[in-house]
């Protein structure tokens, strides 16, 4: 997988914890430099760690798959993209009381919103992607993107929430999209 299918990927993956983020800066009544930089370094750690945990997990059984390994990155890929395209239209109440100071909530927040490069850990592990460069790139992304978000989102509120989960689906289903059509061609 080239470093710009892993920029891309990345991305896509922060984009749950993007839209949390926004929901971060709207909760938080001032946000402090402090304030950002700890729910960023939250959501960009997970975004990290879990790659590494898929990956070594895919080990394991990387041998007994590899004949179809691209239909599974292809149908985790796809899944990931396509429930975060689901969630995007799904009504969702917001909780005013969320603490995003809170270390027990963050840390309950990255697990939640890095769930899904766990799966890309493990789709990277069955395409045998190199992981540490591959998650150092996707923590440091979503570390920005997540610092970002909590200052888009104390300022400007719900206007990227919703756009952020779409663009960050349509993102996975096309590098799904690509990495069967390289398998297969």
């Amino acid at each position: 997988m080239n470093l710009i299918t892993i920029f891309l990927t990345s991305i896509g993956l922060a984009m749950d914890a993007f839209a949390v983020s926004i929901g971060g800066g709207i909760s938080l009544k001032k946000v402090t430099p402090k304030d950002a930089i700890v729910i960023a370094t939250f959501f960009g750690g997970f975004q990290f760690i879990m790659p590494l945990l898929g990956w070594f997990s895919g080990l394991f059984f990387r041998d007994f798959i590899i004949s179809f390994d691209h239909w599974i990155a292809f149908g985790l890929l796809t899944l990931i993209g396509g429930k975060m395209l689901y969630e995007s239209y799904q009504d969702e109440e917001e909780d005013e009381g969320t603490d995003f100071r809170n270390l027990y909530v963050l840390s309950t927040l990255a697990v939640a919103t890095s769930i899904d490069a766990l799966a890309v850990g493990l789709t990277f592990s069955v395409i045998q992607t190199p992981i540490v460069e591959a998650s150092v790139i996707i923590g440091v992304i979503t570390f920005l993107i997540c610092l970002f978000g909590v200052f888009v989102g104390n300022k400007f509120g719900h206007l990227f929430e919703k756009q952020a989960e779409i663009i960050g689906g349509i993102i996975l289903i096309g590098i799904g999209v690509k990495i069967l059509i390289e398998h297969l061609s």
